[in-house]
Order: structure tokens, then C-alpha cells, then sequence
């Protein structure tokens, strides 16, 4: 069975990665809608553009939601409030896109490793993921919460365990999980299979997180991708990379079928 592919589409390169995608029969990743200064903009605009630009693509449509300064399950009720408006609004967007899954980031603070916090965190989280998950449900869409600087996997795990509810899932970005967790990349899948529905990949320096193409990097992706195509349930996987070139030069490590030039006939005439 093809690896289930999707391209991380910015405002800069949306166009190209539809080509892209239309090419080679995969699906795009938006994150237009993550930005504060859009949601709080033209944000209808963008809706209706976007609406006919993904049109041709053959694959599926997911989104990344917003995630700068996001406090999911904070303890200042206000500061949660704003998440809850935010993650809501992402929601109703990805709607009306046909999105089937948003990926929204925990935000753990992993620099607090005290239990006192870990503890009042799950707590929190519980609450709040439960209602949004809820709330996604409502509007046919699921969520996948995304590892970021959490070092081991239970921290997002027990959260989803615990609500197990059919609209809230894992996204695994095998790149935060090799940079800021010690625990072995084998154990983060071993915890979290059932749930994990959607990865975030690319290669990085093994010091910061910077989104590189599959072959550029400390990861060894042959390896890896093994890995995640053993998962029990098939996730789709995007390539979260700054440039449609750095996409193109990772296709060659992904199960694909080859191009045809029937793809041509997708695209809108310019």
C-alpha cells in the first residue's frame, strides 16, 4: 500500500505544492490558518481562496492550527479562554475546507519537571481536550495533538488514553521526538500506536529544529519510515519542510506511484 502523503503548504508556496501534490497524487498540510494576524484579519478571504485553490488535490486535506503562545489547559481561566476561542475557530475553518484532521500542538513546558506540574497539567488537559474533541466531533473534523518539546511520550499519551474519544488522536513529529525526548523513537511508537493518525517528517542537525529535506540530516529515514509503516493503522504523513524543493528531494524514500502526465489536466488553466 503507498505511503498516505501530504505537503506542508504555507501562504508562500500554496501554489507549488498543489502542483506538486496534483502531480504526484497527494495532499496538502494548510497552515495559513495558524497565524494569529490572519485569524484576527481577512480571515473569510483567505477561506474562499484557499476553498478553489485545493480543489484538484487528489489527496487529503488536513491543517495545522494555531499554536504561537497556545496554553491548552492553562491555569489562568483567561489565557485558556483565548485557547478555546482560537482552537474553536481553527475548527469551524477547516469545516468549511474538507479538512478531515487538525493538528494542534500540546505546549507542555518541559523545562517545569516537577510533578506538581505534571500532574495539575494532565488534569487541565483532560478537561480541555474532552470538550474540544467534543467540539470537533460537532463539526466533523479530528484533532491530532503534535509532540513538540515533550521528552517522553506519556505526557500527550495519557491525555488521549484517558478521554479516549474517536475525534481526538496523536500526530507524532519524529523530528521534536528525536530532538527534545531521550527516550528511545521505538518506545515513542510502542506507546502510542493505536492513536497515532498523522506525522509530521523531516531531517534536522540533530541540534535545533530545523525542517530539512528526508536525506539531509542526522535521521536515518529508511530506517524510520520502516518504523512507521509498521504502525497499526496506516497514518498519513506530511513533509513539513520550508521549500517545495526540499518535498520534491524527499519523495524518493516514499512508496509512491509513478507520475503520469494526466496530472496536467487537473490544474485550472491560467
Amino acid at each position: 500500500m503507498a505511503d498516505r502523503v501530504l505537503l506542508s503548504a504555507s501562504p508562500d508556496n500554496i501554489e507549488q505544492c498543489v502542483q506538486l501534490a496534483v502531480e504526484r497524487g497527494l495532499g496538502i498540510e494548510v497552515t495559513t490558518f495558524a497565524f494569529p494576524d490572519l485569524l484576527d484579519g481577512d480571515w473569510q478571504r483567505s477561506l474562499n481562496r484557499y476553498k478553489t485553490l485545493l480543489e484538484p488535490v487528489p489527496g487529503i486535506i488536513a491543517m495545522h492550527g494555531p499554536f504561537m503562545d497556545m496554553a491548552p489547559g492553562s491555569p489562568d481561566k483567561r489565557v485558556n479562554q483565548v485557547c478555546i476561542e482560537r482552537y474553536q475557530h481553527a475548527i469551524r475553518i477547516a469545516q468549511a475546507l474538507g479538512v478531515e484532521v487538525v493538528v494542534f500542538h500540546a505546549n507542555f513546558i518541559a523545562s517545569i519537571q516537577t510533578e506538581v506540574y505534571r500532574q495539575g497539567w494532565h488534569r487541565r488537559n483532560i478537561t480541555f481536550w474532552r470538550a474540544m474533541a467534543d467540539y470537533a466531533q460537532q463539526h466533523d473534523v479530528t484533532l491530532a495533538v503534535e509532540n513538540m518539546w515533550e521528552f517522553d511520550p506519556d505526557i500527550i499519551g495519557d491525555v488521549v488514553k484517558t478521554i479516549e474519544h474517536p475525534h481526538l488522536r496523536i500526530c507524532v513529529d519524529v523530528g521534536h521526538a528525536h530532538l527534545f525526548s531521550h527516550v528511545p523513537f521505538r518506545e515513542w511508537l510502542a506507546s502510542l500506536a493505536p492513536y497515532i493518525i498523522h506525522l509530521h517528517i523531516n531531517n534536522n542537525d540533530g541540534l535545533l529544529d530545523i525542517h530539512r529535506a528526508l536525506p539531509d540530516g542526522v535521521l536515518n529515514y529508511p530506517a524510520t519510515l520502516q518504523q512507521l509503516r509498521a504502525l497499526p493503522y496506516k497514518p498519513t504523513m506530511t513533509l513539513e519542510m520550508e521549500t517545495v524543493a526540499e518535498m520534491r528531494a524527499s519523495l524518493q524514500f516514499l512508496d509512491l506511484p509513478e507520475p503520469t502526465d494526466s496530472w496536467r489536466n487537473r490544474l485550472p488553466a491560467k
